[in-house]
């Protein structure tokens, strides 16, 4: 179909039009620095181009586009909506909201990342940006809120301390659920929402359009500049700490977005050792020879496969387990199944293993030896957290030293450390490979050694863990 050939007037009419909303566009983008500082490389990484027609406001991390008519049609309703507008968009890419779009229900992760965004935009308070939906938004993110926490439920609190634990201590309750797209999306799934309250909550928070974030090829620059961007915005952050800036849910999803991902079942393959195995070594045979002797004398090769072949197996290492109040049953649970169940998979585990779970809060308080399957799922059905007070991670490493002194390991490889990361480290590297596994993202923990490897894993991921074990059971 081809263009239709506009008049002059038309012409100049919508010249007018794209100079004014893009004026208009400027002036957001100027108030945002002018109001929060910290934004200011974030604000200059994105540019903006119209598009007529396009009926709403969209960015790949690198352009927002928008439709100069749309924009000057609701500026002229709601003249905050330009500014609300370019800030939502702009947190969507400092969030990190649209690069794993394709692997998640994309209608629930709109909602979770508008939220999430809309929420942080609402405890920031910026002049400029406040709309007529405001209240009513909050109430809804409030409602939300209390939902995701299970407020007033005594069954929820009572099933998060639980997995038969003794000690003198009572075990504290559950932090506070930090309001992220992540913590949002992943408890939308769990109880999802009926379709009025999904209808409402999308009305309230919908601003822009996800069109681009599905598009590979247009989000790869946008994509590693906010990488920086976000890890800048969040060390920008410390110096504007007692600035009108500081946002609880800011320094939330500034932490998801910034922090390292890990595929946990990759990192236990540094759990290895090289043993002999009983199999036939398929590397190691000639077929060329083998069936040349089938054909000159009959049922007589004249190569037979190797009946053992090299391989990396697990066979020994030690799994520590802070049991402060902060690591709670469930959570522990859950991380000992998918730790195990990531090391017995395929040819990486012995049939024969000397795997020691060891639980220490200022002592070792038990150690259980693991040398078959049936061992381990007697321990997770009658084993009991033991300990709860404050951590101190030195007996552990202590203990196992006195183990392999006595020859209870022969070569063992490496020990990990489930914890929440407050308690007093080790001063000398041990003659094994470690990883601390901290229960959620805390810059407040002291320092990990360097000799020792440091991994995050949140709630929300070591709970997946189960639900994982239990559909694969189904």
């Amino acid at each position: 179909m081809a263009d239709l050939k506009l008049t002059d007037e038309e012409q100049e009419q919508l010249n007018k039009i794209k100079k004014l909303s893009a004026h208009i566009i400027k002036l957001a983008s100027d108030s945002i620095v002018v109001n929060m500082r910290f934004l200011d490389v974030a604000v200059s990484a994105l540019t903006g181009e119209p598009r007529m027609g396009m009926g709403g406001a969209a960015t790949d991390g690198s352009k927002i586009y928008y439709d100069p008519v749309w924009l000057l049609k609701r500026y002229e309703r709601e003249p905050a909506f330009a500014m609300r507008m370019y800030l939502h968009m702009l947190f969507h890419c400092i969030f990190y909201h649209s690069y794993q779009y394709g692997k998640l229900d994309t209608a629930i992760w709109d909602l979770a990342a508008d939220l999430a965004v809309e929420n942080t935009i609402l405890e920031l308070g910026i002049h400029g940006t406040a709309m007529k939906k405001d209240d009513r938004l909050r109430e809804a993110v409030r409602n939300l809120k209390d939902y995701m926490n299970g407020k007033g439920s005594e069954e929820e609190y009572a099933r998060q301390v639980s997995w038969n634990q003794t000690g003198s201590s009572t075990a504290k309750k559950k932090k506070k659920v930090p309001f992220t797209a992540e913590h949002i999306y992943r408890y939308l799934l769990k109880k999802p929402l009926k379709p009025d309250e999904m209808k409402e909550l999308i009305s309230l928070s919908h601003v822009d359009e996800h069109l681009t974030w599905n598009v590979k090829e247009e989000m790869t620059i946008g994509q590693e500049q906010f990488q920086r961007i976000s890890e800048r915005i969040k060390a920008d952050l410390k110096s504007f700490s007692k600035d009108k800036t500081k946002s609880e849910s800011l320094d939330a999803n500034l932490g998801e977005a910034t922090k390292e991902r890990y595929d946990y079942s990759d990192i236990l393959r540094r759990f290895t050792c090289l043993s002999e195995d009983i199999s036939v070594n398929d590397e190691e045979f000639d077929y060329i020879y083998y069936t040349y002797g089938l054909s000159t004398y009959g049922n007589m090769p004249l190569v037979e496969p190797l009946e053992y072949k090299d391989v990396k197996k697990v066979k020994e290492f030690v799994i520590a387990i802070d049991t402060s109040a902060s690591c709670r049953g469930p959570l522990v649970q859950a991380f000992l199944k998918k730790t195990y169940s990531i090391l017995k998979q395929s040819e990486s585990f012995f049939h024969k293993v000397n795997v020691h779970i060891i639980q220490c809060d200022m002592e070792v308080q038990s150690d259980t030896k693991i040398t078959c399957d049936e061992d381990f799922d007697v321990f997770l059905a009658s084993g009991k957290l033991r300990g709860f007070g404050s951590t101190d991670f030195r007996p552990v490493f202590d203990y196992v030293d006195e183990q392999i002194a006595m020859g209870e390991f022969e070569n063992l490889k490496g020990l990990i450390y489930f914890t929440d990361g407050y308690g007093i480290y080790p001063d000398r590297m041990p003659a094994y490979d470690t990883i601390f596994v901290f229960l959620n993202e805390d810059d407040k923990k002291p320092e990990v050694p360097v000799w020792a490897m440091e991994v995050v894993l949140d709630e929300p991921e070591i709970e997946a863990f189960e639900e994982k074990e239990k559909e694969d059971e189904h």
